[in-house]
């Protein structure tokens, strides 16, 4: 199983990085949008300062201009009173010089007049020279800023085409490897169920062998235990046929000693029992020490 996951890991890591892929050209897009957006307010904001400051300039150009024309009328006009003033006071003078004066004043006043419409044209021309100076200005500020939109447009274009062309490839590996992937899945299913039979009959098979050595662990305590009592019910028999062949060994040593024995004579000296043959064949037992021969009664016979 473990071997099985490590083949989907890495059946899977392909459809992974393309879409690793994938997410980056999206973000690398949302960053390059958000700059071309930055970039264009900020060129925008510039422009509209660059407007401001020119506008501010003209202004104070026009400003200046109005308050140097007011100053120079208001000097035109009090040398003209100045001049009137003293031309009125001299009363003694000839016409001829008060003619003269008048003329004089006359022609300074024509020259004034003359004067203030070139001056308050060239007030009026001075703002519009400067404002068609500043055109150029803007015009490059324009073109550039259109350059620059234009430079990023291209560049969100060629991403598009580059995110498009990615998408495409991703959806037909991700259809190639879904199909792959399905392919695997039913390889994986049949051989699951197969897995799945061998693992019952295998299980079966585990209980029927731990039912047979129960069965041959209970056989063999039993055969224990039979065993046992078999050892303990020969031991008792092998006792027993001790005991049995001491008591006949006894037995046929008393009535030898009596066949032999003559009536009133004393009682011989008792003999060494003999070994029978199945004495003989067996391991000795441990004897007791034999009876002392009893007294002869009347008869002249141990009793």
């Amino acid at each position: 199983m473990e071997k099985v996951k490590l083949d989907l890991l890495i059946s899977i890591l392909p459809s992974l990085s393309s879409v690793n892929r994938s997410e980056c050209l999206v973000q690398e897009k949302e960053s390059l949008k958000a700059a071309l957006q930055e970039a264009l307010e900020q060129v925008q904001d510039q422009h509209q300062k660059d407007l401001e400051d020119l506008e501010h300039r003209l202004r104070e150009a026009h400003e200046n201009e109005r308050r140097e024309s007011e100053h120079r009328s208001r000097e035109e006009e009090r040398g003209a009173n100045t001049l009137s003033a003293t031309v009125g006071g001299s009363e003694s003078g000839s016409r001829g010089a008060a003619a003269g004066a008048g003329a004089e004043t006359q022609r300074s006043a024509a020259e004034s007049d003359r004067a203030a419409p070139g001056l308050t044209a060239g007030a009026q021309h001075q703002p519009h020279t400067e404002a068609a100076d500043a055109q150029p200005t803007l015009q490059d500020a324009e073109m550039v800023l259109n350059e620059k939109i234009l430079e990023l447009t291209q560049e969100n274009k060629v991403l598009m085409d580059k995110l498009t062309e990615e998408e495409n490839r991703r959806r037909e590996m991700s259809q190639k490897d879904s199909h792959t992937k399905l392919m695997e899945v039913d390889k994986l299913t049949e051989k699951s169920l197969m897995l799945g039979e061998t693992l019952k009959k295998v299980q079966q098979e585990n209980e029927d062998l731990k039912a047979r050595m129960d069965r041959h662990a209970a056989l063999s305590r039993q055969l224990s235990t039979e065993q046992a009592l078999l050892q303990e019910s020969l031991h008792k028999e092998s006792k027993m046929n001790k005991r049995l062949s001491m008591e006949n060994e006894e037995l046929m040593w008393k009535l030898h000693n009596g066949e032999l024995s003559s009536p009133g004579a004393p009682a011989p000296a008792p003999a060494p029992p003999r070994l029978t043959s199945a004495a003989c064949s067996r391991p000795a037992p441990p004897r007791s020490s034999p009876a002392p021969p009893s007294p002869p009664d009347n008869t002249g016979r141990p009793v």
